[in-house]
């Protein structure tokens, strides 16, 4: 398959259009600036990633900003401080001010030209449209966890994609799916049979930062380092 064979393309937004790490990096910083020691930014990030999952699962319903003031309480447990939960919450609303990628808005828009764009993602919906705000697109649906009931990488977040766009005459074959988490998104895809796209947004750094190792490595149809790399590669293939 050609990125010019695809009429639809899924996006997860967090960790591939939105800098997620960069905005955990600085909600927290409130909780690391009262550290006793020295943490590095991938340990912090890991051990995010294993509280929200943990959350994610015990709690599939709560909003992602819920689950994220959760998640803040835990890592102050792991290094035994106490925290007010209003500075949790705090961390929860801080998604409103997540940084886009550089290059998100500018691809999306020319993305736009050629493809339907979807958003399927484990926020929710009051969170992203803070977020789609600084996407500057006008996605063609957005699916959530809030619509859903469950967080990625559950296969139903996939099913209720695949039988809402099902409903619009998108079959599977027409859906090409764009994301950086292999835990979230790679992996499910591959068990749903779907094609994915997978944007390795840490390409220059070690381990999985912001999402949890997958136990498989999962495989993917194709790969960029950047958004950017995506439409040159989309350009290409348009002039052959």
């Amino acid at each position: 398959m050609k990125l010019t064979d695809y009429k639809v393309l899924t996006f997860d937004c967090y960790g591939t259009l939105i800098d997620w790490e960069r905005g955990m990096i600085d909600g927290l910083s409130p909780l690391l600036q009262r550290l006793d020691r020295e943490i590095s930014r991938d340990e912090v990030l890991e051990l995010h990633a294993l509280h929200e999952a943990a959350q994610q699962r015990q709690t599939p319903t709560k909003p992602y900003r819920e689950v994220l003031a959760v998640v803040y309480r835990r890592i102050a447990e792991e290094f035994g401080l106490a925290v007010p939960w209003d500075e949790c919450l705090a961390y929860g609303d801080s998604i409103r001010r997540w940084p886009a990628f550089h290059d998100s808005a500018s691809v999306l828009q020319y993305l736009k030209k050629h493809f339907k764009l979807v958003v399927l993602t484990n926020i929710d919906n009051q969170s992203f449209a803070h977020s789609n705000e600084k996407l500057q697109v006008e996605f063609d649906a957005i699916y959530t966890a809030d619509d859903i009931g469950y967080y990625k990488p559950s296969l139903a977040n996939f099913e209720y994609m695949l039988e809402k766009q099902a409903r619009m005459g998108i079959e599977k074959k027409d859906i090409l799916h764009v994301a950086e988490s292999m835990f979230h998104d790679h992996g499910p895809a591959n068990e749903i049979g779907l094609a994915s796209c997978w944007i390795f947004r840490r390409f220059d750094q070690p381990g999985f930062g912001a999402t949890r190792k997958p136990s498989l490595m999962p495989s993917y149809d194709f790969q960029f380092n950047s958004l950017a790399e995506f439409a040159k590669a989309h350009q290409e293939a348009l002039r052959n």
